[in-house]
């Protein structure tokens, strides 16, 4: 009995050590190295053709699924040598399986249809994310950007699906994927002894080709309605950034035709003239110079007074503050709290959290602060036994 106990841990031992080269991750980056010091053509060192991984797909960050697509078809031929490994090496005979089921799929002309037209997609949509979720976010250019993006969205619906055949070929040419005819009638994979009569060039670019495209096209447009990209280029005119170069009467009055229950008949009149002396007024007072945005404006009218000057001003400035708009700043404060709130730690209460989660989101400013000045703090919080 003491012998088996002892083969169990030399065994679990072993499984410890070789759970390292067991993850896919690893088999991944070793058959890639592998694949490039084979490769005479290819050359290696320093800078040159790095190894390569794949990039885990955030749940708020859409740039990282472009850049796993990306990963994946720089390393396609890498992953089907993984799973051939899998399948024949594995451990758990539901691996294998997985293994033999994915090595079909990504070897059929559906998976490289899918994977290039979403990689196109994304692609296109990247520009627009990656604004979206800067800090210093210029609400103009990202208004204008969405416009963009739905036009190149709508070019690439009418004129996109002859270029994405080419590229579809061209892979499966290369890695010797079985090419679909695209006037051959097209065969339902669920019921294949019922005629579809429809050929597999309507089935790819009708049903799948326009469909995706339509469905992004119509979600940036329910995200980006006319009245809010009113409302958000309306908005930008009170952006105090770069000398108030942003600033529009004609925009804020339109802005102020937006809120009727806010501004009365007289108020609206009124505020035609207030502008006027308000933007004379902040561009000569210094300030008013190197605000960010917004909310910087709205704090410095308070300190110098001015809202009670430009108490009309200030009430769409507040407006202004309260949009609900989903910027990156919410977006971050979420994506924080899977950092916080882990399985490890899920019954924490929600003053603690709200404590947790502002110190991971304002990391930048808390790494300023000291230890000394911390343990000084706690020191004199109350009397204790020791010093800290």
């Amino acid at each position: 009995m003491g012998e088996s106990n002892r083969v169990r841990v030399l065994k679990r031992k072993e499984w410890g050590m070789k759970k390292k080269e067991r993850d896919g991750f690893y088999l991944i980056r070793e058959s890639q190295r592998e694949r490039l010091e084979l490769n005479p053509e290819v050359e290696t060192g320093r800078g040159k053709n790095q190894e390569l991984s794949f990039a885990r797909a955030g749940d708020t960050r859409w740039s990282s699924h472009e850049k796993t697509l990306l990963r994946l078809l720089a390393l396609y031929p890498t992953v089907i040598d993984v799973l051939e490994y899998i399948e024949t090496l594995g451990f758990d005979c539901v691996h294998k399986s997985q293994a033999d089921g994915l090595q079909i799929y990504m070897k059929s002309f559906k998976f490289v249809y899918y994977l290039h037209l979403m990689k196109h997609i994304l692609g296109v949509t990247n520009t627009l994310c990656v604004a979206l979720q800067r800090k210093d976010q210029d609400i103009l250019n990202a208004v204008g950007m969405v416009k963009s993006t739905k036009e190149e969205l709508q070019r690439y619906r009418l004129e996109g699906f002859d270029s994405l055949l080419k590229d579809v070929a061209s892979f499966c040419d290369k890695y010797e994927i079985e090419m679909v005819n695209m006037e051959d009638e097209y065969v339902d994979p669920k019921h294949r002894r019922r005629k579809t009569n429809i050929t597999n060039r309507h089935h790819y670019e009708v049903n799948n080709f326009n469909t995706v495209l339509d469905m992004q096209i119509q979600e940036l447009g329910n995200r980006f309605s006319e009245v809010t990209t009113l409302l958000l280029t309306c908005m930008s005119s009170l952006i105090p950034c770069r000398n108030f170069s942003a600033f529009n009467i004609t925009n804020l009055l339109k802005l102020a035709d937006l809120y009727p229950y806010d501004f009365n008949f007289d108020e609206k009149d009124n505020l035609k003239y207030e502008l006027g002396h308000y933007i004379v007024n902040v561009k000569e007072d210094a300030r008013f110079a190197n605000m960010n945005g917004v909310s910087d404006l709205a704090k410095k009218m308070v300190e110098t007074r001015k809202h009670i000057d430009y108490p009309l001003v200030y009430r769409l400035i507040k407006l202004s503050l309260v949009l609900p708009v989903a910027t990156a700043s919410v977006e971050r404060s979420f994506s924080s709290m899977k950092h916080v709130k882990t399985e490890l730690r899920n019954r924490m209460g929600d003053g603690y959290m709200n404590d947790s989660c502002i110190c991971y989101i304002e990391k930048e400013f808390f790494q300023q602060v000291s230890i000394d000045d911390v343990m000084q703090r706690f020191q004199k919080m109350k009397t204790r036994r020791e010093q800290l």
